[in-house]
């Protein structure tokens, strides 16, 4: 989704999140149910005002959620803690993996400014999102590319795919080395391919839970209007 204003786009690129949806193979899948009903409400308050009040119960791992090095580190700094300068407007790369394969290597960053950068693979595999083949041969980063990542100081990685890593490698070392280097992660993005490749800025904030690892965003890109 993308709305427009004197500041120019804004888009959307995060899934909506449902009850009963499967986000990761095996996890289990969000569920919300009303605590108070509107019908039970309306004893409560004056005539003609009622409200809903609903609980959640929901995976951090669910939708299009952040990951923080919490997730990966014991002593990791935890969703609260992520520092506000790596969340909101940061200047975005969209690297365009479309016809490059599962692995994407180290090649696909070569002359690219990536210092304090939110980096973000379009792989175009958000097009298989709620389907069987969602899970099925899903892009990730090689080892190569994670280290340029970590070497170049980006701010934010985020890859619209089922997992940022090889589900089958069980190192996993996009997340141990991106957590590690503190440089959070957002996986299952949508729309990319609306982003330009330079000149947006991403925005993907995680409620500020304490000693919780992961959690669903709402992240958008910014694209400013011309001149």
């Amino acid at each position: 989704m993308t709305s427009s204003n004197t500041r120019g786009r804004l888009i959307d690129l995060s899934h909506p999140i449902e009850a009963g949806m499967t986000t990761y193979p095996g996890l289990p899948v969000p569920e919300i149910r009303q605590h108070l009903t509107r019908d039970a409400s309306r004893g409560h308050y004056a005539p003609g005002v009622e409200f809903r009040i609903d609980v959640i119960t929901l995976c951090g791992n669910t939708g299009t959620y952040m990951d923080s090095p919490l997730h990966r580190y014991a002593d990791g700094a935890d969703l609260a803690a992520l520092p506000l300068e790596r969340l909101i407007n940061v200047p975005a790369i969209r690297v365009d993996v479309t016809a490059v394969g599962r692995a994407v290597h180290a090649a696909v960053l070569d002359g690219v400014d990536l210092t304090d950068k939110a980096v973000l693979f379009h792989t175009g595999h958000d097009r298989h999102w709620r389907t069987d083949r969602y899970a099925d041969d899903a892009p990730f980063l090689a080892l190569d590319a994670v280290e340029r990542l970590v070497e170049a100081g980006v701010a934010v990685v985020g890859i619209d795919s089922l997992n940022i890593d090889d589900t089958g490698d069980g190192t996993r070392p996009a997340h141990s080395l991106l957590l590690g280097a503190g440089i959070p992660i957002v996986e299952h993005l949508a729309a990319l391919g609306d982003v330009p490749e330079t000149g947006a800025f991403f925005t993907a904030l995680p409620p500020p839970f304490i000693d919780l690892v992961t959690s669903p965003v709402r992240a958008v890109a910014r694209v400013p209007a011309a001149g």
